[in-house]
């Protein structure tokens, strides 16, 4: 006991201290993509072609589906004119499905949850989680947010087992047919007023597996979404970043795509 009481104290304090400081992102972190369609006046499509999931769409103008995006670097490395580009920014998540949808310049990003559901759960949210035919690769990164680097339980917010505990689901996967049913059921289980939210490219889109006979393209038409958290997986501080605008923790409406 001795021994790990000095290990303890030689660690020191090991949980993030964000929002209040930005924890430091590995080299290798790819941010929220950021577009500049003044660079391909012509009409060059390349970026389109080589996307996987139609994340990227030039009609007129370009612009790019977050909801869709797998930040898989095709499109980048497929663009001439280097128009596509990955920024450092964690900020990704939004209130309404069309603010995914980026051209130039600004992403509307998540506000506070509506007044009458502020009141009740502003102060302390639970979730349920529903993995709906994921990867688990999403679900890895809210499973991390539990972990002492990050203890996200000093927020006030907490998965528990079952949903008659919860305020809300908290759903991953493509929506697979065969977990349709049990996701309804999750979410009827869950007692009003309560809150939904999409993580991940699969829960929001389909992602990879968008258009598949075997999956429902995500949780938009089945359930009142609440916050999308776009991602493929979303790193743990962009989960974290929406889960905080949801309850009113950290403010502002509108972020320029900073790199």
């Amino acid at each position: 006991m001795l021994q790990i009481l000095k290990t303890r104290l030689h660690q020191g304090r090991r949980t993030t201290k964000f929002p209040l400081e930005l924890p430091v992102l590995p080299d290798a972190y790819r941010g929220r993509p950021q577009i500049d369609a003044s660079k391909c006046p012509d009409g060059c499509r390349e970026c389109v072609q080589a996307c996987p999931s139609q994340a990227l769409v030039a009609d007129g103008r370009l612009t790019l589906d977050l909801g869709k995006c797998l930040f898989c670097t095709e499109c980048v490395e497929a663009c001439p004119e280097d128009a596509v580009r990955y920024s450092r920014d964690y900020r990704m998540a939004t209130s309404r499905r069309g603010d995914l949808v980026i051209t130039n310049g600004e992403l509307r990003l998540a506000e506070r949850m509506a007044d009458d559901l502020h009141r009740i759960l502003g102060r302390a949210l639970r979730l349920r989680e529903v993995a709906a035919g994921s990867c688990n690769a999403c679900d890895l990164d809210t499973n991390v947010l539990n972990t002492v680097g990050w203890d996200l339980s000093r927020f006030g917010i907490q998965f528990v087992a079952s949903p008659r505990h919860a305020d809300g689901v908290l759903v991953t996967g493509a929506i697979s047919r065969n977990m349709h049913a049990a996701l309804l059921s999750t979410y009827e289980a869950v007692p009003k007023p309560r809150v939904v939210i999409a993580v991940g490219a699969c829960a929001i889109s389909g992602g990879p597996f968008r258009g598949s006979e075997d999956v429902l393209n995500g949780v938009e038409g089945l359930l009142p979404v609440d916050l999308f958290i776009p991602g493929c997986p979303p790193h743990p501080l962009t989960i974290l970043d929406g889960l905080l605008r949801l309850i009113g923790r950290i403010h502002g409406r509108t972020e320029s795509q900073s790199g």
